[in-house]
């Protein structure tokens, strides 16, 4: 399923993705630090979800109290909580 998140206090304006049986798919940040987040989506792609937000969740960007890669774990999150 396709999802598009709208993350706070980052650089990056949405975070689009898709999971497929737990299964991330097709990160795409609009905005933000364009090689960080190609960086972020590509090394996401084919891993658990579970596995991304355990890696992911909590890291900081210059004392923001999130990131990027944050977000994303906020979304995936969200995502399979809305699932459930």
């Amino acid at each position: 399923m396709k999802y598009s998140f709208t993350p706070h206090g980052v650089c990056s304006a949405k975070i689009d993705f898709e999971i497929e049986d737990n299964i991330i798919r097709n990160v795409r940040f609009t905005r933000g630090c364009n090689g960080n987040t190609q960086g972020v989506g590509a090394l996401c792609e084919g891993m658990q979800a579970d596995e991304v937000i355990r890696r992911l969740k909590g890291l900081d960007c210059n004392g923001r109290g999130t990131s990027c890669p944050d977000q994303l774990a906020q979304a995936i999150e969200l995502a399979l909580s809305d699932n459930n």
